[in-house]
């Protein structure tokens, strides 16, 4: 009968402490939940307005241009300089074509050679490059949100829009800014401004979303919260550079999303 009783007091008491148990665990996860919603709303506290780079930061093009750039300057006889990445990458569409006709002496004007990359680079932007994970729904929650959208390339409008479309999200752009319309790339705060002023909003009004060094630099200096993008062909190098002046470095949008 005493050993009866035990084993009823030991069984009622495992009941209790599973209940507890339960009792902690839900309510860690419950304040864990609420800690993640209430992070990614202090992280765009403020905010009324984000603007994005399209190329390595919504989209996965990155690879794309560098093939384009090596086949073109293949195809002339060229040998491809090592530095060639480092040298344009912040540069705009005509900027590059600029670059590329001094740099290698080649006889086509700026306006043919941008020609021949657009017609290199347009079934692969219609067909072939798509979203970044979670830039869809990033996208979406933000207009859900009120939150005015611009986006700010150094590329051309053709590709950015055909891109957009192809991906179904060029309706949820307020503006476009191309850095065609500035006189300075990326690297300088200028194509920044003129997305903040089309979206019709203070810089320190606007968050700003890109994946290289001397454009997060550019957004900066135009008084900016600026997000990094993870981004595979930028080096660990640039990366750690980046990390270390950017607001915060995410790993993808699905980071950012709000359940």
């Amino acid at each position: 009968m005493r050993i009866k009783k035990k084993y009823l007091f030991l069984k009622e008491n495992s009941k209790t402490y599973l209940l507890i148990s339960l009792i902690f665990s839900l309510t860690f996860y419950i304040i864990y939940m609420l800690n993640c919603i209430g992070g990614e709303a202090t992280m765009l506290s403020n905010i009324k307005g984000v603007i994005f780079d399209l190329d390595g930061t919504l989209v996965d093009s990155m690879g794309v241009w560098a093939k384009i750039d090596s086949d073109y300057l293949t195809d002339l006889g060229l040998e491809v300089p090592k530095n060639l990445k480092e040298e344009i990458t912040h540069l705009g569409f005509k900027e590059v074509a600029k670059y590329f006709k001094k740099r290698f002496n080649i006889a086509s004007s700026e306006e043919e050679i941008m020609k021949t990359w657009h017609d290199m680079a347009y079934v692969e932007y219609k067909n072939n490059i798509k979203l970044k994970s979670g830039a869809r729904e990033f996208l979406e929650q933000l207009k859900e949100s009120n939150v005015k959208i611009g986006l700010a390339t150094s590329n051309s409008y053709p590709l950015l829009e055909v891109c957009l479309k192809s991906n179904d999200i060029f309706h949820l752009f307020d503006s476009i800014t191309i850095t065609g319309e500035v006189s300075r790339g990326k690297d300088f705060p200028d194509v920044y401004l003129l997305a903040a002023e089309r979206l019709g909003l203070e810089p320190k009004e606007c968050a700003v979303f890109e994946d290289i060094l001397p454009a997060v630099k550019g957004a900066l200096s135009a008084g900016m919260k600026v997000f990094a993008v993870e981004e595979h062909t930028v080096s660990e190098e640039e990366k750690a550079q980046i990390k270390e002046i950017v607001h915060e470095y995410i790993d993808s949008f699905n980071d950012l999303l709000v359940n």
